[in-house]
């Protein structure tokens, strides 16, 4: 069986000591078109879209702090903890999605005291975009030939020749789909549905869709920590768990709400 080889470079062109790479160009674009998203909601709902701008620069800041502390503390800790002066340089790549997310949270959080915002309102909005910087930054991986699966002899396999010759499950490819469809319904309910019950209902939804998606496409993933435990789940299962069970209590309290009120 003849399967497909993937030999992209990652990065697109150098400039003197600096690159540019197909990962920073997707993230940074997600970032682009998420403010384009942003300001179609802000519009929508008669908020002030002027302030999109600095809005992306908290989600910016906190995403890469997020992302690269996780990324650091809980995938290779014992080599940064022994070389703290590392963590700083992110252009070696090294970034976790779950801290991303927790850095997304925090930031929201300090932007919407700043600017006397909604969080909620403004976490349940910023989930849309979210689901898009999520997908780009699978593709940027693929881009990368990293985040790599499993070995398969699926039709479907891709054989990755920057890093060896056996086909493997395209997990990058399979995580970006899923948290495109994802964009899409979140787009949808946000259409749909009434703006109050769709601020309740999207964090939860978001939390559980993309962080099942994660626990589930990890089997098909090599292991990515440079550590193992006895338990039977991988660094990136265990980080899921938690996010999966809030998300599935703030949809029971939301699905709770709505019958407390129909009753009424």
């Amino acid at each position: 069986m003849q399967h497909f080889i993937w030999n992209i470079d990652p990065t697109i062109l150098h400039l003197g000591p600096l690159q540019l790479r197909w990962y920073g160009l997707l993230f940074v674009g997600s970032f682009f078109l998420g403010a384009m998203l942003l300001t179609w909601i802000f519009k929508r709902e008669d908020r002030n879209p002027d302030i999109i701008e600095n809005l992306l620069i908290y989600l910016m800041v906190g995403a890469v702090i997020g992302s690269r502390l996780m990324h650091c503390f809980a995938y290779e800790p014992e080599f940064y903890l022994s070389h703290p002066l590392e963590i700083f340089k992110i252009w070696k790549g090294g970034l976790a999605s779950h801290g991303g997310l927790i850095g997304v949270l925090i930031a929201m959080y300090i932007f919407s005291k700043k600017y006397n915002e909604s969080y909620l309102w403004l976490v349940s909005r910023v989930a849309i975009p979210g689901a898009l910087t999520a997908a780009f930054v699978r593709f940027g991986n693929f881009f990368n030939s990293e985040i790599l699966g499993l070995p398969t002899d699926k039709p479907w396999g891709i054989i990755f020749e920057r890093v060896d010759m056996i086909p493997r499950h395209p997990v990058q490819l399979y995580e970006a789909s899923a948290y495109l469809i994802l964009l899409l319904l979140l787009v949808t309910l946000y259409k749909k549905i009434s703006p109050t019950l769709y601020t309740k209902l999207a964090p939860g939804l978001f939390f559980t869709y993309m962080f099942t998606v994660r626990f589930l496409l990890e089997y098909t993933k090599t292991r990515q920590a440079d550590y193992t435990t006895s338990l039977p789940f991988t660094t990136g299962q265990m980080l899921s768990i938690p996010f999966i069970l809030l998300g599935l209590l703030w949809m029971l309290w939301v699905f709770k709400s709505l019958n407390t009120t129909h009753k009424e």
